[in-house]
């Protein structure tokens, strides 16, 4: 049987030396192709780095589904390795990672996720944001900000139970150091200290994330020392208080997971998480509905039929707005913003589909295989909202439509971010049409990806003009 992200003397598959393709979303394509040649299962050399990709929607399922404490546990990844000790949500192992899920999982409930009273948070700031988008008058502005403030203050009101205003200096600076983090995490020289960490001293782009991840902390510090000094354990705010809550019970124990450590970075983890994939996803939604004006018409037609004069979409209207639910699912396969997920790893040696994928091994789900995969997908490069649509207009599901992954490492803001999706996205185009500034045609717009993290829109201007 052959042996996966062994020895490069053990591996019977093909190796892919990728030294000189330092960026992740190069990468990712270089995979694709090479999974074409070499099946859905093969080992790759970033530098000194082995992994084991995963390539279309049946091996990912196989794998994170059907044998998901196999390939369960998080990558050591060193650039988070670095930041966060092991601890929080996103980068835990072991007892401590399903302590803090169970907990975030169950702290997101009780604060409303998933339920009415986080959907009124969400249409509270979603007013705020069509009056912003108001005051331009239908006169070109970049949206990246804006949004990054709309969506973080839906996260902001269940972390700390308050919401910021959108000038609020501190909370700008805040957004700025997350972009900057999110860009920086995919670039040239923090993937090369991925690849040789020992070599650190010699690469300035993570010093920077470390002093941007310094400074996050200290604005986090002192939300947490407000938190303390005003705590009531019969009036939580959100899952700041609920942590708290739990530290004082468990003061008394010889050991516990709720210490300061996993208070912070999981507070980070859900902060970071909560803001930059919706936010993106939404402004992807608005460049794509500028490329499509045709689309985003049958969506305002829709609405039209569905929702009172005046009113705003709710999510019970969503089951009544097929051709718009369709239209949000789209764009998230398209626009594809973490193409290969987050690395899982290996807690043991795996015989896995005819190969053994060794203890330890680095595992690449690429959802992007999945996500782009020709047995699922009629025209996988192209965005064609009838993916999701049947012969009469339905919605329908398609199962290999997994951008937040799946299994025991799926995205834990996942019903959160669907909901926010909806409303924000449906909400805008309710009041606004989006158009090119003046000069622009819908084909001078750019569908390029920016690479970082996550797979932004290249910069942009938005000329949003009041819908009638």
């Amino acid at each position: 049987m052959p042996h996966l992200g062994a020895n490069s003397s053990d591996v019977q598959h093909h190796k892919f030396c990728v030294q000189d393709c330092f960026l992740e979303a190069k990468a990712c394509k270089e995979e694709i192709e090479l999974s074409k040649i070499y099946g859905n299962i093969f080992t790759v050399h970033f530098g000194p780095r082995k992994a084991v990709v995963l390539a279309g929607y049946e091996t990912i399922k196989d794998a994170l589904l059907n044998h998901s404490e196999e390939f369960g546990e998080r990558a050591e990844i060193p650039i988070f390795r670095k930041i966060t000790q092991g601890k929080g949500i996103g980068f835990s192992h072991g007892e401590l990672w399903k302590t803090m899920r169970r907990f975030t999982l169950s702290t997101l409930r009780d604060f409303g996720v998933g339920k009415r009273t986080i959907e009124i948070r969400i249409l509270e700031e979603l007013t705020s944001l069509i009056k912003y988008f108001a005051s331009y008058q239908g006169k070109p502005f970049d949206t990246k900000m804006i949004l990054n403030s709309a969506v973080s203050n839906v996260i902001c009101s269940i972390l700390f139970g308050e919401r910021f205003e959108y000038d609020d200096p501190a909370f700008l600076a805040l957004l700025k150091l997350l972009n900057e983090n999110t860009k920086l995490l995919g670039s040239p020289m923090v993937l090369l200290y991925n690849f040789y960490p020992s070599l650190g001293f010699l690469f300035g782009a993570p010093k920077t994330v470390q002093q941007n991840v310094d400074e996050l902390t200290a604005f986090l510090q002192k939300l947490f020392q407000e938190h303390k000094e005003e705590f009531d354990e019969n009036n939580l705010t959100g899952f700041v208080d609920a942590f708290l809550m739990k530290q004082n019970q468990e003061s008394k124990k010889p050991s516990t997971y709720f210490h300061n450590g996993n208070l912070l970075f999981s507070t980070l983890d859900l902060f970071a998480a909560g803001t930059e994939t919706t936010s993106t996803t939404v402004r992807w939604g608005l460049l794509l509905m500028m490329k499509y004006p045709e689309i985003q018409r049958k969506i305002q037609e829709e609405m039209n039929h569905v929702i009172e004069p005046g009113q705003l979409p709710k999510l019970e209207d969503r089951k009544k707005m097929p051709y718009t639910d369709a239209v949000i699912h789209e764009i998230q396969r398209f626009a594809n913003i973490v193409p290969m997920s987050v690395s899982r790893s290996t807690p043991t040696d795996v015989n896995f589909q005819g190969y053994v994928i060794p203890k330890g091994t680095e595992v690449i789900p690429l959802l992007t295989s999945a996500l782009n995969d020709e047995l699922h997908w009629k025209t996988p490069d192209q965005f064609n909202p009838s993916h999701f649509l049947d012969a009469d207009g339905n919605f329908i599901k398609r199962e290999a439509f997994i951008p937040f992954s799946i299994g025991r490492r799926a995205c834990i803001g996942e019903g959160l971010a669907k909901m926010e999706l909806f409303l924000f996205f449906a909400g805008l185009l309710r009041k606004f049409v989006f158009q090119t500034p003046p000069g622009f045609d819908k084909s001078d717009l750019d569908l390029t990806a920016d690479v970082g993290f996550t797979l932004n829109p290249m910069p942009h201007l938005v000329c949003a003009v009041p819908y009638e």
